[in-house]
């Protein structure tokens, strides 16, 4: 097997299929430098849980990310000198953590996230039915980044008419740490990334504006008593409307895209459920297992410590490889392969682990469900077009189809 150096992580072929790379590091380097950075990639369970549970040594807050230098080398983008670092829920430490999280855990109850499905199908059946009835089309565009959106948006208390505007907006914010944007092109992110708050903080001001006996519904509404109440600041508030806009829609769109393209490559496993539809939850883990869709995620190093052996200055950062601890051998047998039998199917890292375990969990698997269901009941058989094959966004981060051209029958 490659040792880790032999492979330019950041090239397009290592990006489109990483997970030869993801085995060298288990295998050769389970902490691994970054050539030229002070960013170390980790990838073996153990590891991530042990740095999981040292917030004395390691913070969630976001300070900085990979991007791509002039010459095609790994750089690191400096957000900490934009201002103050990334702070906000999935980002934050605590004690502002458990605060940020326990404002938004009413809204994402099992019966709050139950209440969703009727609106999450009619939505599924408006968007596949014109596929279908097209005998295919780009998924993607059609059905996998617009659905997501709206449920968010949903989630979250924001128009739906801003749908197309906050979508656009969002894959710009994971642009920002796709690690192979240039220098130039992660300006024109930024950019778009300061327009999304700047409009999700004048959306959470007319939130705390409502009256008293008709409060902002959703999320936002609840993040405006929790300003009002001095549990946050206005612009803790903001930071995590962006953190949830960014995240929301983006997760979901790369899980459904992921899953159809499977489903279009394994005609026996797409009948199979298509038959026995109380087996697409199973699925939808092993979906996420597989193809995780957000890589990984960083953590800053807040004094000289040690992982796994190897010195970690204070200053540097590491990424937490959830993607790579997915396909570990020596966790799941045949990790490379879907297994909807396979034992403990949610025993992956696709959504974190610990205290920082994604809120949104429950959305997102009810909406892959939800659009899984009515794609497969509405269709006797879909294949991948031959003349438009899939494409992966550019990125280390996230795990995401830019399109995926089906044939739909």
């Amino acid at each position: 097997m490659k040792f880790p150096d032999d492979f330019d992580f950041l090239s397009p072929e290592t990006v489109e299929d990483p997970y030869p790379f993801y085995a060298a590091l288990r295998e050769h380097a389970p902490v691994y430098q970054v050539p030229g950075t002070e960013v170390y990639l980790v990838s073996k369970r153990p590891l991530i849980e042990d740095a999981l549970g040292r917030e004395e040594d390691f913070s969630a807050n976001l300070t900085g990310t990979l991007m791509t230098g002039p010459a095609g080398e790994p750089q690191v983008f400096d957000l900490a000198s934009l201002g103050s670092p990334v702070d906000a829920i999935a980002n934050a430490d605590e004690p502002s953590h458990t605060v940020h999280r326990r404002l938004i855990l009413p809204h994402v109850t099992p019966k709050a996230i139950a209440s969703l499905e009727t609106t999450l199908r009619e939505w599924a059946i408006e968007l596949i039915d014109p596929l279908v009835e097209a005998g295919g089309g780009d998924w993607v565009g059609r059905v996998a980044n617009p659905l997501p959106t709206r449920a968010m948006a949903l989630l979250v208390g924001l128009p739906l008419e801003d749908v197309d505007r906050l979508l656009v907006w969002a894959m710009a914010g994971t642009e920002v740490l796709a690690g192979t944007t240039t220098t130039e092109r992660m300006g024109l992110a930024m950019a778009e990334a300061g327009q999304m708050a700047a409009y999700l903080a004048e959306k959470l001001r007319h939130a705390m504006a409502a009256p008293e006996d008709q409060p902002a519904p959703g999320v936002i509404g609840g993040l405006a008593r929790g300003v009002s109440e001095g549990l946050i600041s206005e612009s803790d508030g903001a930071s995590i409307l962006v953190v949830l806009a960014g995240a929301g829609g983006e997760s979901t769109s790369s899980l459904t895209g992921s899953a159809a393209r499977i489903l279009a490559e394994q005609p026996e496993l797409q009948q199979q459920l298509r038959a026995n539809p109380r087996l697409i939850p199973e699925f939808v883990e092993e979906v996420l297992r597989l193809e995780s869709s957000f890589r990984g995620h960083y953590r800053h190093v807040k004094r000289d410590t040690r992982l796994g052996g190897v010195e970690l200055p204070q200053g540097s950062r590491i990424l937490l490889l959830w993607a790579a601890v997915n396909r570990d051998p020596e966790i799941f047998d045949n990790p490379d392969y879907i297994d909807i039998d396979r034992p403990g199917l949610r025993e992956h890292l696709a959504f974190g682990r610990g205290t920082h375990f994604c809120v949104g969990a429950r959305l997102a698997r009810l909406e892959a469900r939800v659009i899984l269901e009515e794609l497969l009941e509405r269709t006797r058989s879909f294949q991948l077009d031959p003349l438009h094959p899939p494409s992966y966004v550019s990125s280390i981060f996230v795990r995401r189809h830019a399109d995926l051209g089906l044939i739909v029958e």
